[in-house]
């Protein structure tokens, strides 16, 4: 799904959740090439002129979610928790840590430790980002999420400083198992991991 229009569903979503009329949803989504431009963005961490992105097949959006810059693209699963937080803590950092949980969950479940990083919010293996959060909250419901790397293309990593770090990498399920972890085989433990952070029952669709 292309970014654009993802954040455009989200926002109509949010605001059904707020109102009461939908109940929080989780979306996992996979996008189209994309840079994210964050509301801490700072233009340093483009380390090419805007336009050269757009040759190389990549689309450059702002967005209203906290953090740097970051990529999107196919092989990474993008999980948007569309929350009302009212229902559980209104609590940001709890909130962050419990995301964070969601993903060190998820990698245990493949034999990896992932961990956090005093640097900023998100999941690691050893010193490379495998897992980026970046999110927005409105009337304690949240939008926008985790960017989870599953067989990620890396290389339009290395046209930006991801999320604003320097001297960190970043790396993949596959990566690090040296086997192909894709999308599809990632969903069911992610929302699994979901399930047992923040105790849902499901309704799929």
């Amino acid at each position: 799904m292309g970014y654009e229009a993802c954040v455009g569903f989200q926002r109509d979503l949010l605001e059904r959740v707020i109102e009461g009329s939908e109940p929080s949803t989780l979306l996992l989504v996979e996008h189209n090439p994309v840079l994210t431009l964050g509301s801490d963005f700072h233009t340093e961490n483009l380390l090419l002129p805007v336009e050269t992105y757009a040759a190389r097949g990549i689309e450059v959006y702002k967005t209203d979610r906290g953090g740097d810059v970051t990529f999107h693209g196919p092989g990474q699963l993008v999980i948007y928790p569309i929350f009302n937080l009212n229902d559980w803590q209104k609590d940001l950092h709890k909130w962050l840590r419990a995301l964070e949980e969601t993903m060190i969950l998820t990698l245990q479940e493949y034999g990896i430790e992932g961990q956090r990083l005093a640097v900023n919010t998100g999941v690691w293996v050893g010193q490379n980002k495998i897992a980026a959060i970046g999110i927005k909250i409105r009337r304690w419901v949240s939008m926008h999420g985790i960017a989870l790397n599953c067989n990620t293309d890396l290389r339009p990593f290395g046209l930006i400083v991801p999320c604003g770090i320097r001297g960190h990498g970043v790396t993949t399920l596959s990566q690090e198992l040296g086997r192909t972890i894709t999308i599809e085989d990632a969903k069911p433990i992610v929302t699994a991991a979901f399930q047992d952070v923040f105790d849902l029952d499901w309704v799929q669709s």
